[in-house]
């Protein structure tokens, strides 16, 4: 009897049981006769409500028949943009103070346009005085030259020169000659040590880092004073996974996308890895782009390459479950009974999750809830229905 009843009898024995006491004996057994017939109307009554209230309900989820869908495969990698060809230019000689620099960073420059020049108040004097010497050099030669002429000549006109004399001179004619290719050698190298005080564009390009300034002491081990992009061209170089790098091929179109640009921008794929990073288990792609002046080296840029494309049943993402027992989703089946379906995963779409095997896109699977059902319990559907 529970406490309602029984705050029922009480209500009861107060109202028909005076406070006095009562001695007359049938008094008392009509009141008690009364409360047993107000006991048992109140349990028929309790009884009547218990019988009426309705039976346990099966639990409602919402299914959809996902059908077959079209869809493609992608394989995505992020990565930087870069010089295809970066050319660090530095100091090639002795080396010595910057005098002038005549570029800036994003400036384009041709072949052999000088970039930077060093001092030069050393090498030019001695380049003059090896000058002046070789011009020395030259006349004493011119001169040798003449005098072993003129005693040839002599000698065989009217033989008034022994051999001897006329030897002498033949060795002072080699000797001048040498002194004016040593002289020649000499000048040719001091040259070339003033040729590169002054820095030169190797190729065609684009200047990307400027690390000279004037007043600075560079020497052959000083790091390069600038950084050309041959020709202009950049492009991307990417990590990839290694389950993706066997879907991908040399000169497949590529979408590279960079921070603050809104467009992408239209890529080839270049170069693929010859071999794979074990410890990251990762390749790295280069993908050609277009010259453009918001593709500047060192962008971050995110890139994408379409790798297949089919038409599979794709289901919401809260419908895919997976366990120790691999990957599944419930279906309701015969008897509107939950039943659990093997598939195979097969990509992630925007749209939900492609299944690759185990569907055919008729079937009635439950998007919500999955985890808290068991095979083989009643359901209640709302639905079946047809994704768009």
């Amino acid at each position: 009897m529970n406490q309602h009843v029984r705050s029922n009898i009480d209500d009861l024995i107060a109202a028909t049981v005076p406070q006095r006491r009562i001695a007359t004996r049938p008094v008392v057994i009509g009141a008690v006769v009364l409360i047993v017939a107000a006991l048992a109307v109140l349990i028929a009554t309790r009884l009547g409500h218990k019988a009426d209230a309705p039976p346990n309900l099966a639990p409602l989820v919402t299914a959809v028949a996902p059908g077959r869908s079209p869809y493609t495969l992608s394989a995505s990698f992020t990565g930087a943009i870069v010089a295809r060809y970066d050319m660090p230019i530095g100091i090639d000689g002795e080396g010595g103070r910057v005098s002038a620099v005549l570029v800036e960073v994003g400036d384009t420059v041709r072949r052999r346009q000088a970039l930077a020049r060093l001092d030069t108040s050393v090498l030019a004097p001695q380049v003059a005085s090896l000058r002046a010497a070789l011009e020395q050099s030259r006349a004493e030669a011119v001169l040798a030259d003449a005098e072993y002429q003129r005693a040839v000549a002599i000698n065989s006109s009217v033989g008034a020169l022994s051999k001897a004399e006329v030897d002498k001179r033949r060795s002072q004619l080699a000797t001048a000659n040498a002194r004016v290719r040593a002289a020649e050698a000499q000048l040719a190298e001091a040259a070339a040590r003033l040729g590169r005080t002054e820095l030169h564009a190797p190729e065609d390009g684009i200047v990307l880092t400027r690390a000279a300034e004037v007043g600075q002491a560079v020497t052959a081990g000083t790091p390069p004073l600038f950084r050309l992009a041959r020709g202009g061209e950049v492009e991307m170089k990417a990590m990839v996974a290694e389950q993706d790098l066997p879907r991908l091929k040399v000169g497949q179109p590529a979408q590279v996308s960079i921070t603050g640009v809104a467009t992408a921008f239209n890529g080839k794929i270049r170069l693929l890895p010859a071999v794979i990073d074990p410890q990251s288990r990762l390749g790295e792609v280069r993908v050609t782009l277009p010259r453009d002046r918001n593709l500047r080296p060192g962008a971050f840029a995110r890139g994408e390459a379409q790798v297949a494309s089919d038409v599979r049943p794709i289901v919401p993402q809260t419908a895919f479950l997976a366990d120790s027992r691999g990957s599944y989703v419930l279906i309701v089946g015969a008897g509107d009974r939950v039943e659990r379906r093997a598939v195979r995963f097969g990509g992630a779409q925007p749209t939900g999750i492609v299944i690759a095997e185990g569907l055919n896109g008729s079937e009635r699977v439950i998007t919500t809830a999955g985890a808290f059902l068991h095979e083989g319990e009643q359901v209640r559907v709302e639905g079946p229905k047809a994704t768009p």
